[in-house]
C-alpha cells in the first residue's frame, strides 16, 4: 500500500494520458442531467468531481451509491458508471437500469463484467490500469469523470491545470506531507477519529474516513461545517478517546472560519486531541488532491501502528461471499 500510496502523482499524469485518449460516441439526445454510479473505492471519485465542477455545470450531478438510479434517470441523463473490478453488483444493477432507460452511457472500469456487458452493448468503455485495491486508484477514476464531461462540453479544461499543479506540490511537498501524517497518525492512535471539514470538501472528508476504515482497520465519522453547527456540535457532551480532525484551508469563507473555531473550543472540553490540517494548493483541485494524498498516508501509517495489514479487506470478502450464497 505504501508504494501505491507513493505513486499517487504517477497515477495522476496516467490518467491524464488515459483520458486525453478516451474514443467516446456523440451524445444522442440533449443531456439534463449528470449521474455517477459508484461504491467505496470506485464511487468516492464521483463525489470529488461533484464539488470540484460545482461552480461550473450547468446541468445538477447526482451520484448513485445504490442498487437503483434515481427515478428521473432518462434518455437526457449522462450516466457514469464507474466499478474498477467490475463486479460490483449494486453497480451493475444501476447499469442494468440506465439501459433500460435508454440513458447515454459511459464505464470506468479495469475489467471484469461490467467491461464485457458494455462492450457486447456498444457502450463506451474508458479502461484503467488492473491489478490493484479500488481505493488506490482514485487517481485514475476521477480524472476520467472529469475528461468524460469535458468530451460532453460540460467543463472546459481548466482542470488540467489544476491536477498538473497539484502534480507539483505534491512531488515538491512530498517529504513534509509524510512527516505530518506520521505525526497525526501517532495522534490518532488508541483514538476514534472524528474529520470535519467545510460542506465544498465533503469529499475529502469522506476520502479520509473511508481509508481510516479500510488501511488503518478503525471505525471513524465525518461531518460538514456549516451543517454540523446545527446539530452535531450539540453531541459533544461526552469524554471520550476521540481524536479529531479539522481539514482547513487558508481560503476558507470568513463565517465558516469563526464556526470552527467556535466549535473547536466546545470540543476541546471533551477531548484534548484536536488536530489542525491546513491544506497547501493555489486552487481547489491542488487543496483537495493535497489533503487528500495527505490522508492517504496518514491511514498507512496508523495502520503501521495498528499492526495491521492495510491492504487486507477480509470482512469484504467475506460480506460478498455470503451475499453470493
Amino acid at each position: 500500500m505504501d508504494k501505491l500510496i507513493a505513486s499517487f502523482t504517477e497515477q495522476l499524469t496516467e490518467g491524464m494520458t488515459i483520458g486525453r485518449r478516451a474514443d467516446l460516441t456523440p451524445q444522442h439526445h440533449d443531456i439534463r442531467n449528470v449521474v455517477v454510479a459508484g461504491l467505496g473505492g470506485s464511487g468516492i471519485g464521483g463525489n470529488l468531481v461533484e464539488e470540484l465542477t460545482r461552480g461550473k455545470l450547468k446541468v445538477p450531478m447526482t451520484i448513485c451509491k445504490d442498487y437503483h438510479l434515481p427515478e428521473f434517470v432518462n434518455e437526457h441523463t449522462l450516466l457514469i458508471v464507474c466499478s474498477y473490478s467490475g463486479n460490483t453488483e449494486e453497480t451493475l444493477s444501476s447499469l442494468s437500469d440506465g439501459m433500460n432507460r435508454m440513458a447515454k452511457i459511459v464505464c470506468i472500469t479495469a475489467g471484469g463484467s461490467l467491461e464485457r456487458i458494455a462492450r457486447k452493448a456498444g457502450l463506451d468503455v474508458i479502461l484503467i490500469p488492473s491489478g490493484m485495491p479500488p481505493r488506490a486508484c482514485l487517481a485514475y477514476s476521477f480524472i476520467q469523470q472529469l475528461y468524460v464531461l469535458y468530451y460532453y462540453r460540460y467543463i472546459d479544461l481548466g482542470f488540467e491545470v489544476g491536477i498538473n499543479g497539484a502534480i507539483a506540490l505534491i512531488n515538491r511537498e512530498s517529504k513534509k506531507i509524510q512527516k505530518e501524517a506520521l505525526r497525526t497518525a501517532k495522534k490518532l492512535n488508541k483514538k476514534i477519529p472524528v474529520i470535519y471539514a467545510n460542506a465544498n470538501q465533503e469529499a475529502v472528508a469522506i476520502r479520509w474516513r473511508q481509508q481510516l476504515n479500510e488501511n488503518s482497520k478503525t471505525l471513524a465519522w465525518h461531518h460538514v461545517i456549516p451543517e454540523m453547527n446545527h446539530n452535531e456540535l450539540v453531541g459533544w457532551r461526552t469524554k471520550g478517546k476521540w481524536a479529531v480532525v479539522l481539514l482547513r484551508n487558508e481560503t476558507d469563507f470568513e463565517r465558516n472560519v469563526a464556526r470552527f473555531n467556535i466549535a473547536k473550543g466546545v470540543i476541546q472540553q471533551y477531548t484534548k486531541t484536536v488536530i489542525e490540517v491546513m491544506s497547501k494548493g493555489d486552487n481547489e483541485i491542488e487543496r483537495s488532491l493535497y489533503l487528500i494524498h495527505l490522508g492517504d498516508w496518514v491511514s498507512y501509517h496508523l495502520a503501521e501502528l495498528r499492526k495491521v495489514d492495510p491492504v487486507e479487506v477480509k470482512v469484504i470478502d467475506h460480506l460478498k461471499a455470503e451475499l453470493s450464497n
